[in-house]
């Protein structure tokens, strides 16, 4: 196994008990072929999932005012497997994996399956060893990176939609009025409300002024009948 110290490092976490950190990342064939039944990293699978879970949906609850259908949605987009073993990828975690004989020349290291189950292994490492202030530290840059580059491919401008449809009924005059503001500074909600003429038509929540007239007019689209 190559030195920890250099993984630590990337992790940008120093374990107290690095024999965590060696179960973690001990695929189940190198412990059958080692005879260290129940030294695999399975079980700290079991655990990481449920941190990674847990700490994904506060993010999620926390940043979006999406309803819980579409949260369950973006939250299992950034915890599949293809995601968490991006992740693993960004750490070199396949390097220093314990691999049976025939998952280390078959490639075991590359394969996205082993590397997010060793992700999450790693994770629930982290937690056992620093607590979830550890665990959230560590998973944190990889939840926000990704959300953000999702929302990045998805977005539309619905505001520009909308405008564009407007216009195509001369007379008609759309503008977007505040009608409310919450919460401290580092958390505010902004509601907005998109006008046509005198009539409210649309109404947005978001963390943003921006975001909230982008809700606002996705509510107006849909009520004129437009399918996203």
């Amino acid at each position: 196994m190559k030195d920890l110290t250099l993984l630590m490092q990337r992790m940008g976490y120093t374990f107290q008990n690095q024999a965590l950190l060696v179960n973690a990342l001990t695929h189940s064939s190198y412990a059958h072929e080692h005879h260290r039944n129940g030294k695999d990293n399975e079980r700290l699978e079991f655990l990481g999932d449920a941190v990674l879970g847990f700490v994904c949906a506060e993010y999620l609850f926390s940043l979006l005012s999406s309803q819980e259908g579409e949260l369950t949605k973006v939250r299992a987009s950034v915890v599949c497997e293809k995601a968490l073993a991006s992740y693993a990828n960004t750490l070199e975690l396949g390097d220093f994996l314990l691999l049976g004989h025939g998952e280390q020349t078959s490639g075991g290291n590359t394969r996205p399956s082993i590397l997010s189950d060793a992700f999450e292994a790693v994770l629930a490492a982290v937690y056992l060893d620093g607590g979830m202030q550890a665990a959230k530290a560590f998973v944190m840059p990889f939840l926000e990176k990704e959300v953000a580059s999702q929302r990045r491919r998805q977005f539309k401008d619905y505001k520009t939609l909308l405008q564009e449809i407007v216009q195509q009924n001369p007379g008609e005059r759309l503008s977007y009025e505040l009608v409310k503001e919450a919460g401290p500074d580092h958390q505010k909600r902004f509601t907005v409300e998109v006008h046509l003429n005198s009539n409210v038509v649309g109404t947005g929540v978001g963390r943003s002024k921006k975001e909230a007239e982008q809700q606002a007019a996705r509510e107006a689209l849909k009520w004129m009948g437009y399918d996203e």
